[in-house]
């Protein structure tokens, strides 16, 4: 592929109109993007030239076929022609159209290429279109697994959703190239195979055929000799609708692969083996199915570098990485798509004609860990995090942005391989090592061996596989520059976390001394380092830099009025690490609680209450924030390359003796109160952020504090003080 154009980087937005029951779910208004016209000016910023970008026939005649609202996209199309930028116009996206037609309706395929005719007309200038994105994965999520409309349970609701998807595509294909003779079908589809022990064989044989439908019905290939010709035939598809294709006009001129880490499958009879919500089966076997990269099989025949293959040799025409996104954490999101391009680099090297690879959800996704069915809320960020007042560009974006202008990425997160390549992935040990190569790590340094949020932050780096080294008090004190100087020297780390300081907030007048030498000159010192060598840091702050009068939540912007020593070490702190490193990442949070030890005020109201002892919580309103999402969100944050001021709590507020009362009902422990310690009006100092809520809620928090706990409230013990 030398003397072919470089590898490009293309862009797509979530845009899925998803109808479930009689509700319509559109992830463009979702993310915020309906509202947005500067988001195609950042997308443009990144240097991407070529966009997957929604005409969506529910959004734009959701009435009546012949009513149609073009004030949205025209706006936005204009935007981009301006731009420079060439969009992939997707009309149809895992929807089942507007509410006056269905999948198993027979007008479909006409219906939707009227839309693509008018589409066509009035953006003449488009040349590339996505009739359908992933016409078999939706037929099976509406036809055969019943999440979305028409809830379909059985192959006949299943091949009816296919053929009627891949006929409408070529129906609109035909409809568009009467207007623009030159247009382009980008055919998208998910490819991941699946596998199986030796009994399952014929179902997974089964399955892996089924796969390649949608695309062998618009190449033409589903003639008499197909094993679903006659599967089709018993399930109620009959012959002229099969020959309609046979003349291979549907064929794709680009086709498009959406591949997942989680794509690929392994179904498994011994169901014992994994977690129940995996069970299913065939109606004679059951099986579990679970992800294939978490079993032990040869790593050569997973990923999307063995799925991009097997394409390429079925249809041998030119291909692209449509989607090509990860709903982790930052790190792994970063390690994917580097892993995707790679991957597409080596087999262009190969001789295979991939035109491009699609950093996908440049906006993120909401709720597609449920297949859009759970109205919960749940977020994945993509290139940009859209939870603040406007989109923050994530890590991904610095990623996109360097492999649109150089073709190439460098970060610290690289060292380590994904989690679907590390150790500790699988259900069950392997029979052999993991081979992963990995390069010479680069840790990041946390300082705090000894605190709660000290070894959290190492926990969760294992678990992230992000290196670290943790350190002691003794193996750097960090009130000390030379010894702080020489830790950074013996490390050589890319990052620094200061998780340590004196947190003792009731002896902190007694202990002034001892307690800003901690908070305020520890964290100086540490910041003039990490600024010398130029390295990011992270220091922590508290909702005590404020006494509570202002009479609701704090934002970063508000001003500091600490009431307490504690609070005036930690503004005082952040004053010394502005002026000694001006790009740090401050985080400020609140009355923080975690599963892992017993230093916090949820695990002694549980096991005062347990011994059947009153607790006397004291009067103040807080934002409690869990120590696992505390953690995650500043580790995101740093590899973000986040700075500045960030308020990090979880959402919402209560007060101590509500938040006691809570953890006793979800511990169905009785609660008693004593009396409250003190009299005049609670202190409100709840935090909230101008510039993301990016924490999940503390309600959600406390429940998730009872499923991840490891610490045993019921036993009799000595309550450990906070470090």
């Amino acid at each position: 592929m030398a003397d072919c154009a470089p590898l490009a980087l293309w862009g797509g937005l979530e845009c899925s109109v998803v109808r479930v029951g009689d509700e319509f779910r559109n992830q463009i208004e979702e993310t915020g993007h309906s509202q947005r016209l500067t988001d195609l000016d950042a997308i443009a910023a990144l240097g991407i030239r070529t966009l997957r970008y929604p005409v969506i026939w529910e959004s734009i005649a959701p009435d009546r076929s012949d009513i149609c609202d073009w004030k949205w996209t025209d706006e936005r199309f204009a935007r981009l022609r301006d731009l420079g930028i060439r969009p992939i116009a997707g009309l149809v996206h895992h929807g089942s159209g507007p509410g006056y037609t269905s999948l198993i309706d027979p007008a479909f395929p006409t219906l939707l290429a009227r839309h693509a005719e008018r589409v066509a007309m009035r953006y003449p200038w488009v040349d590339m279109f996505t009739p359908v994105n992933e016409p078999l994965t939706t037929a099976r999520f509406s036809g055969l697994y019943g999440h979305w409309y028409p809830h379909g349970r059985d192959y006949q609701t299943f091949l009816r959703c296919l053929v009627t998807e891949c006929r409408a595509t070529v129906l609109a294909m035909r409809a568009i190239r009467r207007i623009t003779p030159h247009a382009q079908l980008v055919q998208t589809e998910d490819m991941g195979k699946t596998f199986s022990t030796p009994l399952l064989r014929e179902q997974v044989d089964h399955e892996n055929e089924r796969r390649w439908l949608s695309l062998d019905l618009l190449f033409g290939r589903v003639d008499r000799t197909h094993p679903w010709y006659e599967i089709c035939l018993r399930n109620g598809i009959d012959e002229k609708e099969l020959d309609f294709f046979r003349d291979g006009h549907g064929a794709p001129d680009i086709i498009g692969i959406n591949h997942y880490p989680t794509s690929e499958r392994y179904l498994d009879e011994a169901l014992d083996h994994y977690p129940e919500h995996f069970h299913g089966g065939n109606g004679r076997q059951a099986y579990a199915d679970v992800e294939a990269v978490r079993m032990d099989l040869p790593p050569e025949e997973l990923g999307v570098k063995a799925r991009l293959a097997e394409v390429w040799e079925r249809y041998r025409s030119p291909m692209a990485v449509t989607e090509a996104h990860h709903g982790c954490t930052r790190e792994e999101q970063v390690r994917w798509l580097m892993e995707v391009w790679k991957d597409v680099q080596d087999l262009r090297d190969a001789g295979h004609d991939i035109r491009a690879v699609t950093t996908w959800s440049l906006f993120g996704a909401v709720d597609w860990n449920s297949l859009l069915v759970a109205r919960s809320g749940a977020y994945e960020p993509g290139a940009f995090d859209v939870r603040g007042h406007e989109p923050r560009r994530t890590a991904i974006s610095q990623v996109a942005e360097s492999l649109a202008r150089t073709g190439t990425f460098e970060h610290p997160v690289l060292d380590q391989p994904g989690w679907w390549r590390r150790d500790g992935r699988h259900y069950q040990p392997p029979a052999r090592k993991a081979g992963s190569a990995t390069r010479a790590r680069r840790p990041i340094l946390i300082a705090g061996a000894t605190g709660t949020l000290g070894r959290a932050f190492a926990r969760l780096c294992e678990w992230r596989g992000l290196d670290h080294v943790l350190l002691t008090r003794g193996e750097m004190d960090i009130a000390d520059p030379a010894s702080v100087e020489t830790a950074l020297a013996r490390h050589r780390p890319w990052a620094v976390i200061n998780a340590a300081g004196y947190v003792r907030v009731e002896d902190a007048a007694r202990e002034r001394d001892l307690c800003f030498r901690a908070n305020a000159l520890g964290a100086e010192a540490i910041a003039q380092a990490c600024a010398h060598l130029g390295l990011p840091v992270v220091a922590f702050s508290s909702d005590r830099v404020f006494d509570g009068r202002l009479g609701r939540p704090y934002r970063e912007i508000d001003p500091v009025c600490p009431a307490c020593v504690y609070g005036q070490s930690k503004s005082e702190a952040e004053q010394r690490i502005a002026s000694a490193h001006p790009e740090a990442l401050v985080i400020r949070t609140s009355a923080f609680f975690g599963p892992w030890d017993r230093a916090n005020f949820v695990y002694r109201v549980l096991s005062a209450l347990h011994a059947g002892q009153g607790v006397n919580p004291a009067e103040g309103i807080v934002s409690p924030t869990y120590v696992p999402d505390l953690v995650h969100a500043t580790l995101d944050l740093l590899v973000d390359g986040e700075r500045g001021l960030w308020h990090l709590a979880n959402q919402g507020m209560t007060s101590w003796a509500e938040l006691a009362e809570r953890a006793a009902a979800e511990a169905k422990l009785s609660w008693r109160a004593g009396p409250r310690l003190v009299e005049e009006a609670a202190p409100l100092t709840a935090l909230t952020s101008e510039r993301g809520l990016i924490l999940p809620t503390f309600e959600s928090a406390i429940s998730r504090y009872f499923r991840d706990c490891e610490v045993d409230w019921t036993a009799p013990s000595i309550l450990e003080a906070a470090e």
